[in-house]
């Protein structure tokens, strides 16, 4: 039986056409819809960086969504294991759900592993071509493994956890991420800050008009 979350399923239907656009409701919100895209390997610091993000971008009166793998994997994505299909079906279930975040005119901040660069270039292919912002938070293995906040390493490390990315399943680097953070030379802080004045001119550009 064919699954309804096939886009070649019968039940896959056309767009129903909108009367209000995806213009129109960033016109409201005064601000350009985005999707920042955090990816890089558990213990990076994706969610933290993710989450002063927010903070700040709501501190100029931002309209934000933060769309957190380890959330989403308890809600929207909890019939999903860790093997390489169910990753890539979770990728891109959260690249739809950021496409709906967009369209009613929201910036979507996504992070999550994200581990295929094929997947995440899929998601790209969603949003128009300065939508997509792919942050690529660039914390090398050893640094990941030694802060462990939620110890995964060392289940993964002791064969207590399969299928974890960095152990037994590779993370795929973007080529040409449009923002590289290096925590290991920076605090979380001024990384954050970095991220906003990037996008900054692109979001709010009435702002600089």
């Amino acid at each position: 039986m064919q699954s309804s979350a096939n886009p070649t399923s019968p039940l896959h239907t056309a767009a129903q056409p909108l009367a209000i656009s995806k213009c129109e409701r960033s016109a409201i919100k005064r601000q350009r819809p985005a999707v920042l895209w955090f990816t890089g390997l558990s213990g990076a610091g994706k969610s933290t960086i993710a989450n002063l993000v927010e903070v700040k971008l709501r501190g100029q009166g931002a309209h934000t969504m933060l769309l957190d793998g380890d959330a989403l994997r308890r809600g929207l994505c909890n019939d999903l294991g860790f093997s390489n299909t169910d990753r890539s079906e979770n990728i891109r279930r959260v690249g739809e759900v950021a496409k709906l975040m967009t369209d009613a005119g929201l910036i979507a901040i996504c992070a999550l592993i994200s581990p295929f660069r094929a997947e995440r270039q899929l998601v790209r292919a969603l949003f128009e071509s300065d939508e997509f912002i792919e942050v690529y938070v660039d914390t090398p293995l050893e640094i990941c493994i030694e802060r462990d906040p939620k110890g995964l390493y060392k289940k993964a490390l002791a064969q207590e956890r399969g299928e974890f990315t960095g152990i037994h399943q590779r993370y795929e680097p973007p080529e040409n991420p449009d923002i590289i953070l290096q925590t290991a030379l920076h605090s979380p802080e001024p990384l954050a800050d970095r991220v906003v004045k990037k996008i900054d001119k692109f979001i709010f550009s009435d702002k600089h008009s």
